[in-house]
C-alpha cells in the first residue's frame, strides 16, 4: 500500500471507506552502541510497517521517531520525551483517525521503553471505541527463532538489533566499532524482586548490553522475515474482527 502522507485526501477517503485499520510505526532516537545509528529503533519499525503495508494493503502512517529513552541520556545524540507526552501524542493520533472510521490501530513498536506507555494507552483507547494493539518485533523473533541468538546477543544494541540494521541499513552500520561488553553489576546477583532506577551507562561504557560482534546480514534477514510474517498474520486477523467484539464488555 503506502504511507498515508503520500495519498491525496481523495485517495485517503477511498481507503478509509473500505478499511478501518492503520499501522503506526514508533521508535526512539537513542544510542545503540558505537556501531549502530541512533535511529535504530524507529528505522527498523518503519521498514516493518512498510513491508507489512505492502503485503496487506493496510496504510501506514509516518514513523514517530522519538520515544521514552531518558535512560540513555548520557550518550550523545539521544533525544527523548516523557512517558506521558509520548502516550498523549499517540493517543491524539489515534483519536484524530476515528472520524474516518478507523477503529483498529496496530502500533509497530521498535523500542522497549515505549511499551509500558503503549500498554496503558491500549486499555484507555478501548473506552473511546478504538482498539490498539502493540506489535513488538523482538518478541516475535524470539518466539519464531528461539535458537538464532543467545540471550546475550538479544540485548540492547547487541547482535540481534545489529543484524537487523545490517540487513536493512547496511550503509549505517560500522561493524569495525562493534564490541562485546560484560555488564557491570552494582548489587549481588542473588537479589530478586527489586527495581532500580538505573541508566544504561551504569551497566555499560559503550551502550552495548551484551554481544554484538556476531551480528550478520543473513541473521538479520531471518529476523526481519519472521517478524513481518507475524505482523501480517496479526493484521489479517484483526481486519476480520468486528469492532464490537474488541471493545470493553459491560458490567456483569
Amino acid at each position: 500500500m503506502a504511507n498515508l502522507n503520500e495519498l491525496s485526501w481523495v485517495d485517503a477517503k477511498v481507503y478509509f471507506q473500505s478499511s478501518d485499520v492503520v499501522l503506526i510505526p514508533v521508535g526512539s532516537n537513542e544510542q545503540h552502541g558505537p556501531q549502530n545509528p541512533l535511529g535504530t529503533d524507529h528505522l527498523i519499525a518503519l521498514r516493518l510497517a512498510e513491508e507489512a503495508s505492502r503485503r496487506t494493503g493496510v496504510v501506514h502512517l509516518s514513523v514517530v521517531p522519538f520515544g521514552v529513552s531518558s535512560h540513555h541520556r548520557q550518550f550523545w545524540g539521544t533525544v527523548y520525551v516523557r512517558p506521558n507526552v509520548f502516550k498523549a501524542y499517540i493517543r491524539d493520533i489515534c483519536l484524530s483517525l476515528k472520524p474516518y472510521g478507523v477503529h483498529k490501530v496496530v502500533v509497530v513498536n521498535g523500542h522497549g521503553g515505549n511499551t509500558p506507555s503503549l500498554r496503558e494507552l491500549a486499555r484507555e483507547l478501548r473506552e473511546h471505541g478504538v482498539f490498539l494493539s502493540v506489535f513488538v518485533w523482538w518478541a516475535a523473533a524470539r518466539k519464531g527463532l528461539p535458537n538464532l541468538f543467545s540471550a546475550k546477543e538479544r540485548r540492547h544494541a547487541s547482535a540481534e538489533e545489529t543484524s537487523m540494521n545490517l540487513a536493512l541499513y547496511p550503509h549505517l552500520v560500522k561493524m569495525n566499532n562493534a564490541v562485546d561488553e560484560k555488564l557491570r553489576t552494582l548489587f549481588p546477583k542473588a537479589s530478586r524482586g527489586i527495581f532500580l532506577g538505573l541508566d544504561t551507562v551504569d551497566y555499560s561504557d559503550s551502550g552495548v548490553l551484551g554481544i554484538s560482534t556476531t551480528a550478520s546480514v543473513e541473521k538479520g534477514k531471518e529476523v526481519f522475515e519472521t517478524a513481518v510474517a507475524e505482523l501480517v498474520k496479526h493484521i489479517e486477523a484483526l481486519g476480520k474482527k468486528r469492532i464490537d467484539e474488541l471493545l470493553p464488555k459491560p458490567l456483569r
